[in-house]
């Protein structure tokens, strides 16, 4: 599998990275074993992870997926791998974060704190790539970014990067670093699919610019590009939207509608036939678009059972041609952005 340098770092990423946000609740220890064993096997170094995992967070479930991670992680070479996690950002509006009772924020004390829970149930002594889940648009990035730097420093983190943050957050951060000779953040861990391609515009150019790679997560559109909402009749039983819009509170139910809608199952239903003229799934399309932009690093890809994971696999080596993208390009301009509305809005 071929590895792209993670921002201006020293670090190489495979092209394809395992998200491991269900291992420990809807993925069992067995079976995530399976699927790290077997992504490893395929030339994947890149695992993804975070403190608040597995989803949907919970105060007696938050870090149960770094624990399998840990111990999955003493079964391989430490340094044949590239580990991420993340601290988990400031309660909001928004969410409240089931962490720490809740009293979680980007400041030394937090970052501290997180990072030795991080350590101590990766049973590792550094992290590669330490982010940040989500900003804090109200304080200071110096304060976060000196708590950082004195991690990497420290020999804990090797590099750090973002998630879910703005254009506005990205260049404040590299201004912030370069004026007080502080870590720079090389990756932004954004939403970004063929139902969401929002990135492709300012973000794209702020990526570019700056040397800062993105690491797209949601590459199905939370699981719509893969087709199983094209269904006829009811949504399917036990898929993470379906739950949300029978059973989930008011955010959750805004958040399924975001993703599923009549714009985004047209538009999968569209590229279901440019798959089929490829004699592959929309699943592997979109997982191969997604790491065929020159500013993505890694694709994360999310699988929940050992037998998604081959669909996924299979963009390993596919390059898409200019026909294919053209007529990929031409579904966006007939129907732009399906997915509503991407949540940085209210950063």
């Amino acid at each position: 599998m071929q590895r792209r340098r993670l921002g201006q770092s020293g670090v190489c990423v495979s092209e394809i990275c395992l998200g491991t946000m269900t291992f420990g609740q809807q993925t069992d220890e067995a079976e995530a074993f399976r699927i790290m064993d077997a992504a490893y096997e395929r030339g994947i170094n890149f695992f993804d992870t975070a403190e608040i995992y597995p989803v949907p967070p919970s105060a007696e479930t938050y870090g149960a997926t770094e624990e399998v991670v840990g111990r999955w992680l003493k079964t391989k070479p430490r340094d044949s791998m590239i580990i991420a996690t993340k601290v988990t950002g400031a309660e909001s509006g928004w969410f409240i974060p089931p962490v720490r009772h809740g009293m979680t924020s980007l400041d030394r004390h937090q970052i501290r704190n997180a990072i030795e829970g991080s350590l101590q149930r990766l049973q590792t002594d550094y992290i590669d790539l330490y982010q940040t889940h989500w900003p804090d648009h109200g304080m200071r990035y110096e304060d976060t970014l000196s708590a950082l730097t004195e991690l990497a420093n420290e020999g804990k983190i090797r590099v750090a990067g973002c998630s879910n943050e703005t254009c506005w957050g990205v260049m404040k951060s590299v201004q912030v670093s370069e004026n007080h000779g502080l870590i720079r953040y090389d990756s932004i861990q954004n939403n970004f699919s063929l139902i969401n391609r929002r990135c492709e515009s300012e973000l794209a150019q702020v990526c570019r610019r700056e040397g800062i790679s993105l690491l797209p997560y949601s590459p199905l559109g939370g699981g719509v590009l893969s087709g199983k909402y094209n269904v006829d009749g009811d949504f399917p039983d036990g898929a993470r939207f379906s739950d949300y819009l029978t059973n989930g509170g008011e955010r959750q139910q805004k958040m399924a509608q975001r993703f599923v809608n009549e714009r985004s199952l047209e538009t999968t239903r569209r590229l279901q036939e440019i798959a089929k003229d490829l004699s592959v799934s929309v699943t592997t399309l979109a997982i191969a678009w997604s790491k065929q932009h020159d500013f993505v690093a890694s694709t994360i890809m999310g699988v929940s059972t050992f037998d998604q994971l081959e669909e996924h696999l299979l963009a390993d080596g596919l390059v898409l041609d200019a026909e294919t993208l053209e007529r990929i390009d031409q579904i966006d301009a007939e129907i732009p952005t399906p997915m509503t509305e991407d949540g940085l809005r209210r950063l």
